[in-house]
């Protein structure tokens, strides 16, 4: 018995020891209640001091709360709203918060996944309200102080397909609008909003066929007035090409006529002077001449008439015909 006491004591020490230190650790504030009412200050909470390590409560009746200490995340839904312009797009948005009042945080939400819930609904309707107000083209567009490239060559006048017009804000400035609307809202819970971003935006399913469409028409439009400008020049130079080959063709035949004119010249020329030189070649050329006409206007297909003093009929006159034989 004198044995046994001695150890029941110890293991009562031991309990009551581990009952009452806990340790803190450096990602985490620690505040204790007893009965479900906080006592005290948090410990290793939002400060210069840190507190992290060993601590002591009084066993049984303390309760031991720990909350994170470290840069939470926020990713929320994809939620479809309208723009100010009747465009409906779906907006995702994600953003970090942290735990700054431990205390009020517990009283007001208790954990983590209430949190998130009332984050779902106090930043989800800042973004509503921001997209709202606003183009699509301030959500599409991050800086109003970047310039778009524009193609020269798709000016029409005084407008221009397929350019950017030009925002007044821009995303970056609507996504600083959601954070400092919702901060002092979520500050009552004891909870620091450090950023807000989008995510993602797209159109709504039933939206993005008539948006590829309208894209589709206004290449068209482009490529309608790329051809048109292609025909223009295209007839511009089939025309040029038609006079170039007129005048080449003229120039040609004056070439020719003038190069026929002269060798015909020279052929009477020579004609002429073989006929003052000698009568019988002047003579022997004339009939090679006429036998020449024969053979390009006569065979036996021809039926000619002549009549006797004929120049063609000459040489037939002095030619004996004999009679055909009788049958």
């Amino acid at each position: 018995m004198k044995t046994i006491l001695p150890l029941i004591l110890a293991l009562a020490a031991v309990i009551l020891i581990a009952a009452s230190i806990y340790t803190v650790d450096e990602t985490e504030q620690v505040f204790i209640t007893m009965f479900g009412k906080p006592i005290g200050e948090p410990i290793n909470a939002e400060s210069d001091k840190n507190e992290a390590g060993l601590h002591w409560k009084a066993p049984f009746i303390h309760k031991v709360n720990r909350i994170e200490k470290r840069i939470l995340e926020w990713d929320g839904p994809a939620t479809d709203m309208p723009t100010r312009d009747k465009l409906y797009i779906q907006v995702d948005t994600f953003a970090r918060w942290r735990i700054t009042d431990p205390i009020t945080y517990y009283k007001k939400l208790r954990d983590e996944r209430s949190a998130l819930s009332r984050l779902d609904d106090i930043i989800g309707s800042a973004t509503r309200d921001r997209v709202a107000a606003h183009d699509l083209i301030e959500l599409v567009r991050n800086d109003k102080g970047r310039t778009p490239e524009k193609d020269e060559s798709l000016i029409e006048g005084n407008t221009s397909i397929g350019v950017l017009p030009d925002i007044d804000y821009g995303r970056q400035v609507l996504t600083e609008q959601v954070l400092k609307a919702s901060q002092p809202k979520v500050a009552d819970w004891g909870i620091e909003l450090i950023d807000v971003r989008f995510k993602r935006i797209n159109y709504k399913s039933g939206v993005i066929q008539k948006i590829y469409s309208r894209m589709a028409s206004e290449r068209m439009q482009i490529a309608e007035r790329f051809r048109s400008e292609g025909a223009g020049e295209a007839a511009k130079i089939i025309g040029k090409k038609e006079r170039e080959l007129l005048k080449i063709e003229s120039l040609a035949y004056k070439r020719e006529q003038e190069i026929r004119g002269s060798a015909d010249a020279k052929a009477t020329q020579i004609y002429a002077d073989a006929y003052n030189t000698s009568p019988v070649a002047a003579d022997f050329y004339q009939f090679m001449k006429t036998l020449e006409t024969y053979e390009a206007a006569l065979n036996k297909e021809t039926s000619v008439i002549l009549t006797s003093d004929s120049d063609l009929f000459r040489l037939f006159k002095g030619i004996d015909v004999e009679p055909a034989p009788k049958e």
